[in-house]
């Protein structure tokens, strides 16, 4: 530590350089941070079902396999569940495959399991009464200009009508309002269409269902609810998993990508580039402080002590701009995590996360600078003042 003046003075010797670096550093940490706790967020939602008042429960197999109607009778009777409702994938878009829209074929008691998305007496009866009536959020009737009562035209991604054709015509019947527009934001930009309508206007689902929704009686009790859930299909031909929703979101985005590749193969790419800048900023610095490194060992320094200053100097650069990283990390991933209202979860950098980046931290540090400190451990002082090395 006496040497510690030395280092920071070498360290911010060229300060515009330095800063740059640091900003480098900076950001490579905290898209450490934020891409660990996506990770931790997908990690976290497959834990304990007890806390969730809802649980989801789809085919084992695939988010994309269909279940039977009958199920829903059966986990009805299950002992703590309140509510069961069902919905159905539509793959809506507006005018233009662009304009994806968040829709789905819901049952009649969809919105009692959902208190969250206030609706109306008045347009859940004209949502009840019109075949092809829909309701829209109201920041999704901002978004397109629509008012209740407007006929738009939707195309299905996914399913066709009896005809072959992807176009289908809807009645806006009401508005979803969301009074918490930090954790209901989702609900505020969906479209919810009546189950029996789509089912008998398209032939690839013939009474069959998506995904069901329990509601259960009491929180605590979830994860019993969930097993007895799954102990109904067990060994059957349609055997399901059921799991709180923000598990089940996790497990579809996993059926469609493996996050733990991607987050591993984006960070390998920033760190390499990490590796390069940061080496080459204390090669440059070295070089230009040969004479002084000279003049350090003319003084008595041996070599084993100036190795060890340009690791320290290295390593302090990597703790500095790695710690700040992984602090913006901690404050911007909740930040992002409240303005979605609910739709993302990233958690605040754990003990892990600020353990593994300090680990990453110091192992950058000591890699970037044992090739400079080497160098300045072999200097040869009367070549490097006669300005030879």
């Amino acid at each position: 530590m006496k040497y510690l003046h030395l280092i920071w003075a070498a360290l911010f010797r060229r300060k515009g350089r330095t800063f740059l670096t640091l900003v480098s550093i900076i950001t490579a940490f905290l898209l450490f941070g934020l891409l660990d706790a996506v990770r931790v967020g997908f990690d976290q939602a497959g834990k304990s079902a007890n806390g969730a008042q809802r649980l989801q429960t789809g085919a084992r197999l695939s988010f994309i396999q269909l279940l039977p109607m009958s199920l829903g009778a059966r986990i009805a009777q299950i002992d703590g569940v309140k509510d069961v409702a069902f919905a159905n994938w539509f793959g809506g878009a507006y005018q233009k495959p662009e304009n994806q829209v968040f829709s789905f074929a819901v049952s009649p008691n969809y919105l009692d399991v959902y208190p969250e998305m206030d609706v109306s007496a008045e347009h859940r009866k004209a949502f009840a009464e019109t075949k092809d009536g829909v309701l829209v959020g109201e920041g999704l009737a901002k978004k397109f200009g629509w008012k209740v009562g407007d006929q738009i035209p939707m195309q299905s991604t996914i399913f066709p009508d009896r005809n072959g054709s992807q176009n289908w015509p809807f009645k806006i019947a009401g508005l979803i309002k969301v009074p918490d527009k930090k954790s209901g934001a989702f609900y505020d930009q969906m479209l919810l269409l009546n189950w029996k309508y789509f089912d008998d206007t398209t032939p690839w689902n013939q009474g069959q269902v998506g995904w069901y929704v329990t509601r259960v009686k009491d929180v605590n009790q979830a994860d019993r609810v969930l097993k007895a859930i799954d102990e109904i299909s067990a060994n059957s031909d349609h055997e399901t998993r059921t799991q709180t929703e923000q598990a089940a979101m996790s497990s579809w985005m996993r059926q469609l990508a493996d996050i733990n590749l991607i987050v591993t193969s984006i960070m390998g790419a920033v760190f390499f580039t990490l590796l390069l800048l940061a080496g080459n900023t204390m090669m440059q610095a070295v070089r230009e402080r040969t004479g002084e490194i000279a003049v350090l060992k003319t003084l008595g320094f041996s070599g084993g002590s100036v190795l060890a200053m340009v690791l320290a100097e290295s390593v302090l650069l990597l703790l500095i701009g790695g710690g700040v990283g992984l602090l913006l990390a901690s404050v911007i991933g909740p930040a992002v995590s409240a303005g979605s209202g609910g739709a993302l979860n990233l958690p605040a950098a754990g003990l892990t996360s600020w353990l593994v980046g300090g680990g990453l931290a110091l192992l950058f540090g000591l890699l970037v600078g044992a090739f400079p400190a080497l160098r300045a451990m072999r200097v040869n002082i009367t070549d490097a003042l006669a300005g030879r090395a």
